[in-house]
């Protein structure tokens, strides 16, 4: 598939049934990654579970739930961290399960993340299926199951929240249902920053069909010797083939994408008193902004400075050289527009802010579109050989993956 045209065909209803299997394969994924983090930081006097729910950035989250916003913490270097950084969508999913359940703030963030995280598979797998089958829709979400950062998926962390929303945001445009496309695009910006990439793909998906459209119009009207629009000429241009819905639901789609994201940075502009930049000088005071990846360049040059951490600049080179590789295999393979701009707009927020350098690889996590070509190839395998790969790749991660976090700094 190449293009909004074929990728829009008779929309059908994701079924639980066909995503089992992904499903299954999923939670096993990640209860085998539970598992080894257990037995790791047990074995370190460490709780797992405290890892997992009440440090970094679920502290910020479970506070923000339970107090509201404007805490901050004012370090010795003048630096200002302040929980308005951090987006509400998850705080409140947070506070309303703690008011209908006998949870902490800190265990409703962990159920959260793990039924979203299942919802994020779910939707992979949906998005995957209607571009390529099903047997590469498997292969996609356990791709993404067996990321090294993939235990982040299982922390009240707002990830995987961001992932569910972002991906069912996606397949709702890849099958003409624009009202739904917009509304999950706004949630997604009630989560993260980075749902700039969900509203940016909803828009280039819009504005795409309505230029076919009006190119289908001119088509028709030059078949048919430049006469009047009838009303069934009306009716061609309202429901173009090439989108699959009334004009109108595009347009309110791309109408609500934006609100949430945009609704918040305002919100936090008012409540600084700095207008419409003011979310921008809360990501100051955490260091973060986006420098064009200058940061994160100068960051992997002073890796070469010496051998042992030379390797590890190394990596770091063959690490971005791979996801470019990635993505630019996926635009030769005709992705969807709307997953390479989505795809496109989260590698380049990751990659090209100076934020946390060792953040990094959960940020790229939720850019699961560009390991679509690793799944294709998975795919093509036997399947007793790509099961052993994946078995493989998962006990690997799994060991990683507690190594990580329980190191000294945030994943």
């Amino acid at each position: 598939m190449t293009d909004l045209d074929t990728c829009v065909a008779p929309p059908r209803a994701p079924a639980l049934r066909r995503a089992a299997p992904a499903l299954l394969g999923y939670a096993a994924v990640r209860a085998l990654g539970l598992v080894v983090l257990a037995v790791w930081s047990g074995a370190r006097g460490k709780s797992a579970y405290t890892l997992l729910t009440a440090r970094w950035d679920s502290l910020w989250y479970s506070r923000v739930a339970e107090l509201g916003y404007g805490y901050e913490v004012r370090l010795p270097n003048g630096d200002v961290h302040s929980n308005l950084a951090f987006f509400p969508l998850l705080p409140w999913l947070e506070r309303l399960l703690h008011a209908v359940a006998p949870l902490s703030y800190a265990d409703a963030g962990f159920v959260v993340a793990l039924l979203a995280s299942l919802a994020a598979a779910w939707g992979i797998f949906a998005v995957a299926d209607h571009v390529y089958g099903p047997r590469v829709g498997v292969c996609a979400v356990l791709v993404w199951a067996v990321l090294p950062v993939g235990i982040v998926q299982s922390m009240a962390y707002s990830e995987s929240l961001f992932t569910a929303l972002a991906a069912w945001s996606l397949y709702a445009v890849l099958t003409g249902r624009w009202v739904s496309a917009g509304a999950l695009a706004a949630l997604a910006g009630l989560t993260r920053p980075v749902g700039l990439a969900v509203v940016a793909a909803v828009w280039v998906a819009g504005v795409v069909s309505f230029v076919r459209d009006r190119s289908a119009r001119g088509a028709h009207g030059a078949r048919n010797g430049e006469r009047a629009p009838t009303p069934a000429d009306t009716t061609i241009a309202e429901r173009s083939p090439t989108t699959g819905a009334p004009a109108w639901r595009r347009a309110l789609g791309m109408l609500l994408a934006p609100l949430g994201a945009a609704g918040y940075v305002l919100w936090v502009g008012h409540r600084t008193g700095k207008g419409p930049l003011g979310y921008l000088d809360v990501q100051a005071g955490w260091r973060n902004g986006f420098d064009g990846g200058y940061a994160f360049a100068r960051f992997v040059i002073d890796k070469f400075t010496s051998f042992p951490s030379a390797l590890a600049g190394a990596g770091l080179i063959i690490g971005v050289a791979l996801l470019i590789w990635l993505y630019v295999t996926g635009v030769r393979q005709g992705q969807p527009v709307p997953l390479l701009v989505y795809t496109g707009v989260v590698l380049a927020l990751a990659l090209c802010a100076s934020s946390y350098f060792g953040s990094k690889p959960r940020l790229l996590m939720p850019a699961f579109p560009v390991l679509f070509p690793l799944a294709r190839a998975l795919a093509r395998l036997r399947t007793s050989r790509s099961a052993l790969v994946t078995v493989g790749v998962a006990v690997a991660t799994a060991v990683y993956g507690a190594f990580w976090l329980n190191g000294s700094g945030p994943p």
